[in-house]
């Protein structure tokens, strides 16, 4: 189903009130993507149905800001207006746009032509108030060992989600869509998380969305046929990448659990693992039998990442106990001293 079929919408309408109305919004920090970027900017720019905005936000770059503003595109181009990172590049484009949706899409990815017509379409359908669509990767090495249920160590969907349009707790940052005006009020992105630079932390989507839906009770979807393809290159397909990925991982989560609460922050995280060590290993084991010789690395590796991930979210813990305690020990000293 088309959005025209469902209210004959038009490409024209006045963006702060046409409910299917969609800003695009690209976030980028580097020039060594810039060829991405062209190309994810062009997906934009062949959508079905046509975002009434199209912005790109430069994370504090200004010679990236100026090459991209020389190109002469249609393309909003703005400085970001928050702290360095995605996080606050998101809310600059959050507070520039005046759609009534807004979606995200990565600087190394490309949109389907039919992506944000299928995101926006499941929103309004469904009641809504964001989510996010099938993350495709685009390899330039596709290593055999990797499973597929940790392929969200390189920002794509992963074995585990669901088939059909279903809710989620968070989408994926690659492919994300969300109401605007509820984004802006419950705070936008947090900018103690989210990456910056070449930084691998994140989660602030997650944190987002469990923040949104606390507070308005929102609801968030998986949308399998709205389908960006995310080129992941050649140094992300090493296991030293996957460690310091899961790694990050499990600290990006600890500062989750630590805004939201451990039920809220790591309810998906303990069902996904349950079924990931138990189903996900066996069925990489019985590869073996039908000639598949990666199939055992690849359970190896289901393991080793909850480990690693594990790890991550303990020493976060654990100098965050460290740190409490270090100041209580240099709060004392001080008073002593000041006694004397």
């Amino acid at each position: 189903m088309s959005l025209a079929a469902i209210d004959g919408s038009r490409t024209d309408a006045d963006p702060t009130t046409d409910r299917s109305s969609a800003a695009v919004a690209i976030c980028v920090y580097t020039e060594d993507r810039w060829d991405d970027i062209v190309t994810a900017m062009a997906s934009v720019d062949q959508q079905t149905h046509a975002a009434v905005e199209r912005i790109v936000v430069v994370d504090h770059n200004p010679a990236l800001l100026e090459r991209l503003r020389r190109v002469g595109t249609a393309w909003n181009i703005i400085a970001s207006t928050g702290e360095r990172g995605l996080s606050g590049a998101r809310n600059t484009a959050a507070s520039a746009a005046t759609a009534t949706w807004i979606a995200f899409l990565d600087d190394d990815a490309r949109a389907e032509p039919e992506w944000l017509d299928r995101l926006v379409t499941a929103m309004l359908t469904q009641g809504a108030s964001g989510g996010g669509g099938h993350v495709e990767p685009r390899w330039e090495l596709r290593p055999r060992w990797l499973p597929e249920e940790f392929w969200w160590v390189v920002g794509c969907s992963y074995r585990g989600l669901p088939t059909d349009i279903s809710p989620v707790r968070n989408p994926i940052g690659a492919s994300m869509i969300v109401r605007r005006r509820l984004l802006l009020e419950v705070g936008g992105f947090s900018s103690t998380l989210g990456r910056i630079g070449k930084n691998q932390a994140g989660c602030e989507e997650t944190e987002m969305c469990i923040r949104a839906t606390a507070a308005t009770g929102s609801m968030f979807l998986y949308v399998p046929s709205a389908i960006v393809h995310h080129r992941v290159p050649t140094g992300r397909s090493t296991a030293s990448y996957f460690s310091r990925r899961c790694y990050s991982e499990g600290v990006s989560k600890r500062q989750v659990t630590q805004l939201v609460g451990s039920n809220a922050g790591l309810a998906a995280e303990r069902s996904f693992a349950m079924r990931a060590t138990t189903s996900g290993v066996v069925r990489h084991c019985s590869a073996i039998r039908r000639g598949d010789t990666s199939g055992l690395a690849r359970a190896m590796f289901i393991i080793a990442g909850m480990a690693i991930t594990t790890t991550g979210y303990v020493s976060a813990d654990v100098r965050r106990v460290s740190a409490r305690l270090t100041g209580a020990f240099g709060r004392r000293g001080a008073s002593t001293a000041g006694a004397r």
